[in-house]
């Protein structure tokens, strides 16, 4: 058979033009899908970034300062579901550029599918649990429901995450064993860390101390820690006495509520306690007396 340029192009603008305007299609529509992905996280970064330097109550500040990892953790997930997506968009333009490809050079897609199928079926009965981690995974982190650095609670261990991936999440618990524990695993998520913490200050008090003026005294202590510079970033607010919590025996319990940044209760209580006890040393209010058998004296049963 002659090759002529008049047969070369019918040959051409057959079956080849129509694999060249597939590959091209493809091409071009899997460099839209990835424009538009990468403009849809620079807008959501940029949002975030807004936010967190717009902030202007104490509170806001505080939190933003203090979650500084979360912000990070943010911009990380962001960053992460984008390149899932673009993984995604590519594996999904791929497929259907290669199907349609093969149907363009004739070949027969049913057995080819029936076979996949088939196979896909085995597979998934294979690997249930692998693709509910993975699923669980991708929820964990589209939900924000814990980063790397937060205080945990999975049901089965507690501790500090230090790692989380699509299948498993890895934390360190407090004696320092490291967990690996599955994602599709974890029926349910207390964070320590998350948004801010609350500490609880109990402090008791002898029966026969006078209220109206211990109580202020506890006031002014509080007030002038909320004053102090090195608390003001820990503090979302005053802390708050809300006055008698108990009365047993000859004890009478006073709490006090404050509002903090994540995970610094722990050093707001110390410090709230260790200033109300220098207080109550230099105003001359003691404290109820412990017998071995309970509290003993300066009141009424």
């Amino acid at each position: 058979m002659d090759i002529t340029p008049h047969s070369a192009w019918d040959w051409f603008t057959g079956k080849p033009l129509n694999i060249v305007i597939t590959v091209l299609a493809a091409v071009i529509l899997r460099w839209l899908a990835l424009r538009s992905i990468g403009r849809v996280v620079a807008t959501t970064l940029a949002r975030s970034d807004a936010r967190r330097v717009g902030e202007t109550s104490r509170a806001g500040r505080v939190l933003a300062q203090a979650t500084g990892s979360a912000h990070e953790r943010h911009r990380q997930r962001t960053l992460t579901m984008g390149s899932l997506l673009r993984s995604m968009v590519t594996f999904i333009v791929v497929m259907i550029a290669v199907l349609t490809v093969l149907t363009t050079v004739g070949i027969n897609l049913g057995p080819v599918l029936a076979t996949a199928g088939v196979g896909g079926v085995a597979l998934g009965f294979g690997a249930q649990s692998l693709v509910k981690d993975f699923l669980s995974g991708i929820f964990m982190i589209l939900e924000d429901q814990y980063g790397v650095g937060d205080v945990i609670d999975t049901g089965e261990a507690i501790g500090t995450v230090e790692e989380v991936s699509l299948r498993v999440t890895r934390l360190r618990d407090g004696q320092g064993v490291v967990w690996y524990i599955r994602n599709g695993e974890i029926i349910r998520i207390g964070n320590k860390s998350q948004g801010w913490s609350t500490a609880m200050v109990d402090i008791p008090v002898a029966y026969s101390e006078n209220l109206d003026k211990v109580i202020p005294l506890i006031r002014t202590v509080v007030h002038e820690l909320d004053g102090s510079a090195e608390w003001q970033d820990r503090l979302l607010d005053e802390p708050q006495v809300v006055g008698v919590e108990s009365m047993t025996g000859s004890v009478v319990t006073i709490r006090v509520i404050a509002k903090t940044a994540p995970e610094q209760q722990y050093g707001v209580s110390r410090e709230i306690r260790e200033r109300v006890k220098a207080a109550f040393d230099a105003n001359g209010i003691k404290a109820p007396v412990m017998t071995p058998f309970g509290p003993a004296g300066g009141g009424t049963p």
